[in-house]
């Protein structure tokens, strides 16, 4: 079931055009990474789909209509720096946000412990690290218990113990069954978390599919041998070897994931070719994201 659908969405700024005609689906379950370099249109996007952008044209459509207007009550979202009352608690700042909200049962010692900061529950705003707000912040989103959170840059400005606790906080929502939609400029962040991938650049949508879809199966393998035109020779005969490069006195090759290091070492030994370096790695997301932006 489509839990969101943006048609032919774009929204422009005088001469600038931060969102153009980005068409996309987002399925019940998914979590989606909208990737892109700073300025690629994620943040516009996001706000106008929560409906705090207008958009110069185009639409999108929430739960195929099925909330009617009251379908922001069903959707969780940090799009901003975390702004509390300082002075107050952390279970202070949520019960206003659930008066807000008109949330009666709010679960918030629920929120509070699922973001690891159930103990600092009565400590004031004003003590807490930029994490601690960063958490207290998601632990909001969750108020009401939407069906899908809205995350932009979630992990912005955070050092790598916060970065893994957010992404931990955001790997246990999903396992609620919820949707997410993260905008990130993070490679690796995306590939560790989500389960879908949307590629922008220039607000235009580049690629999308899951995570596995848009990283093909070829694996990248460094290779160096004491002859290497007789190396280019042998490897230009193999059908799996779908691409070479050579950089720096090094082949890089792109090979299908059938063929294994073995089998290539095999290959060049039965040859009469010495190989002194072989490494083998899969192709990551930063190398299709890389690939995919660099040619459009």
């Amino acid at each position: 079931m489509a839990v969101l659908e943006i048609n032919q969405l774009t929204k422009k700024y005088g001469a600038i055009t931060a969102v153009n005609n980005l068409s996309l689906t987002v399925e019940a379950g998914q979590i989606l990474g909208i990737l892109g370099p700073n300025g690629s249109g994620k943040t516009t996007t996001l706000g106008a789909i929560l409906g705090i952008i207008r958009p110069n044209s185009g639409n999108y459509n929430w739960f195929d209509g099925k909330y009617g207007v009251h379908e922001r009550m069903h959707i969780g979202a940090l799009l901003e720096t975390p702004n509390f009352y300082p002075y107050l608690s952390a279970v202070q700042n949520l019960e206003i946000i659930a008066h807000i909200k008109k949330v009666k049962n709010a679960e918030l010692d629920r929120w509070l412990e699922l973001v690891n900061l159930y103990e600092r529950r009565f400590s004031n705003f004003r003590t807490f690290s930029y994490g601690m707000k960063q958490r207290l912040a998601i632990a909001a989103a969750m108020v009401g218990n939407p069906e899908v959170l809205i995350f932009d840059e979630p992990t912005n400005g955070l050092d790598p113990q916060g970065i893994a606790e957010v992404r931990g906080i955001v790997q246990r929502i999903a396992g609620e069954g919820k949707t997410i939609v993260m905008a990130s400029h993070i490679l690796d962040e995306v590939e560790k978390v989500c389960t879908h991938v949307a590629i922008i650049k220039k607000g235009k949508l580049l690629a999308t599919g899951g995570v596995g879809t848009i990283l093909n199966n070829d694996l990248q393998v460094d290779i160096k041998a004491e002859d290497m035109s007789s190396l280019v020779s042998l490897l230009s005969d193999i059908p799996l070897v779908n691409k070479m490069e050579r950089h720096n006195g090094m082949l890089t090759l792109f090979v299908d994931d059938k063929l294994t290091a073995a089998e290539l070492n095999k290959m060049a030994f039965n040859k009469g070719v010495t190989l002194t370096h072989l490494v083998v790695k899969p192709k990551s997301l930063e190398t299709e994201f890389l690939e995919i932006t660099n040619s459009k």
